[in-house]
């Protein structure tokens, strides 16, 4: 698929000041002014400390929250924390509960069932938590839209505080304490914290009420910066102190369960990519899979063996969803390829076979793979149940909501969604959406590689790679920098892993330079040694037997015009 290859325009002003300001390089500061930093947030932005968190009392009806709790905590009431089954989730009940319980407050928990009961706040488990007898619920991670639920536990006569990131609907839940910055009164300086961040929050505002040590609340910072990452929120501002200071924590960290598990996976270094593709594919697939409850329990355990026994599990959960995502990806590519479906302009596809837990990973790498809006269903009886991801330039709600007569219901937002049709209907959705995404024009659509500048060879060194260092953790909103080398000379060319990938030798002058392209293997074809290409990509550092090398981590070929 041809891509669209776009440098970002410079600001010479800013690079210059920066750049003499701060001691950095010219392409340092190229990449920062890329990223909109603010000249006056550049020191935070590299060198986050402790003290550099907002103060969580501008939060909305933070002083609420902070209050009762402190109370219930005075007063050893009986109060639950209500959460959700993805990381984010896993790792907010398991922060609060840890807190609470320093505090001497047993707090009990409810997590939902992805496949029985789904996201968020339902009816049933607020009569269950009513009938054991709790009068406080605090919700973390979800509970902005569960007006009905909270108006059925007021009137049940307990009280919700509820903790929350996502969009609230035009009107709020009647809870005793709403904290979400994302409410239109949010005076809080930073919008994007994830759920975990939140409780962060909330455990940082009663430390201070208590007069307890930092430390109290810091310590948690390691479970902060899994769930954080995890939930991909924009890796900037409070989010990047979150994770700069957290994965430092997590990389030592004292959680038994976390330990074991990073321990099981085996990665050398624990970085974002570690943390992205390591420990958060191993606790989702546990609410993927319905067992939910053994991530948690990971999480809160003291006993090293039971930590062993669970992380044993996880490792096994994480293969079974791998076999089942490989088995859907299959089918749903035969599928398309054998009524040419990628001609559409959008690819919506429904089976009885297929695992609710896991079509929303397919859908996104399908999304990937034809860069069409993607909708995948699992139909149980009469009932589909779908999730859909989506590209650049097509937003996937609005689309939802042009096309909302013929489900039972829908959310989500402009990239990924979750949605209820009747199988009945399923048909006439699709044909609806189609033509909603052909007056959109997405066949005209390309992906567009954003590039922050061009280098030479004066820049294929340690030094400048260590600059590049500064700006981790990578992330949303503060992506790893792409880099455009002009002209390079193939010096040697092959595939590896059978064709899946492409292995290359470049040459500029007296500089060999190794570069390799994950999955562009189909591109070996297409070119020659002796050719001269442009190629798009990643600097970073191949140490293999002791020796340090700096290579090309190809994004995109063209030959060199």
């Amino acid at each position: 698929m041809n891509k669209k290859w776009e440098i970002c325009k410079k600001n010479n002003k800013y690079i210059k000041e920066v750049s003499e300001k701060y001691d950095i390089s010219e392409s340092l500061a190229t990449i920062l002014y890329n990223r909109d930093i603010k000249i006056e947030d550049i020191p935070i932005f590299l060198n986050p400390t402790r003290d550099d968190f907002y103060d969580p009392l501008l939060m909305p009806d933070m002083e609420k929250a902070t209050a009762r709790l402190i109370e219930a905590i005075k007063n050893k009431e009986k109060i639950l924390i209500y959460g959700d089954y993805d990381v984010d989730g896993i790792t907010s009940i398991s922060v609060l509960k840890k807190f609470l319980k320093g505090r001497g407050l047993d707090a009990g928990i409810y997590l939902p069932n992805r496949l029985n009961e789904g996201y968020g706040l339902n009816a049933d488990a607020v009569k269950k938590i009513n009938d054991d007898g709790y009068n406080l619920i605090i919700t973390v991670d979800c509970g902005i839209s569960a007006i009905q639920e909270v108006e059925l536990a007021n009137s049940l006569g307990m009280q919700v505080i509820i903790t929350d990131h996502h969009e609230p609907l035009e009107e709020l839940p009647k809870a005793y304490a709403v904290v979400d910055t994302k409410r239109k009164d949010n005076k809080y300086p930073f919008r994007e914290l994830a759920g975990v961040g939140v409780v962060f929050k909330l455990i940082q505002a009663i430390s201070k009420e208590l007069g307890l040590n930092d430390k109290e609340y810091l310590k948690y910072l390691d479970l902060v910066c899994i769930g954080t990452i995890s939930d991909i929120v924009p890796l900037v501002s409070e989010n990047r102190v979150i994770a700069k200071l957290g994965l430092k924590l997590v990389n030592q960290t004292s959680n038994i369960g976390l330990y074991e598990l990073i321990k099981s996976i085996g990665y050398a270094e624990i970085n974002v990519y570690s943390v992205s593709f390591g420990i958060a594919p191993r606790i989702n697939a546990c609410g993927r899979m319905g067992h939910e409850q053994e991530a948690l329990q990971l999480l809160l355990t003291e006993d090293i063996e039971e930590a062993k026994k669970i992380t044993k599990n996880l490792n096994k959960y994480n293969l079974e969803r791998q076999e089942i995502e490989h088995k859907i990806y299959d089918d749903a590519i035969e599928e398309i390829e054998k009524n040419n479906l990628e001609a559409k302009n959008s690819i919506i596809l429904g089976s009885d076979k297929w695992h609710h837990g896991v079509i929303g990973i397919v859908a996104s790498k399908i999304t990937e793979k034809y860069y069409r809006p993607t909708i995948l269903v699992n139909f149980e009886d009469d009932i589909g149940k779908g999730s859909g991801r989506s590209i650049s330039n097509f937003d996937l709600h609005e689309a939802l909501v042009a096309t909302s007569s013929d489900l039972i219901q829908y959310g989500g937002h402009a990239m990924a969604i979750g949605l209820t049709v009747e199988k009945s209907k399923f048909d006439l959705f699709k044909e609806e959406f189609e033509e909603y995404a052909a007056k959109k024009n997405i066949k005209s659509v390309v992906p567009t590689i954003t590039i922050d500048e061009e280098i030479t060879k004066k820049q294929i060194n340690l030094e400048f790679l260590e600059e590049i260092k500064k700006l981790e953790p990578f992330g949303e909103k503060n992506k790893e920098p792409v880099f455009i080398y002009k002209n390079l000379k193939i010096n040697s060319i092959r595939t590896l892993s059978e064709g899946k990938h492409i292995k290359l030798v470049l040459k500029d002058e007296n500089l060999n330079l190794e570069s390799i392209g994950f999955n562009l293997g189909y591109l070996a074809d297409d070119y020659l040694i002796g050719d001269r290409i442009d190629v798009v990509g990643y600097l970073t550092l191949n140490e293999y037997n002791g020796r340090s090398k700096i290579q090309i981590n190809i994004i995109d070929i063209k030959k060199s015009v």
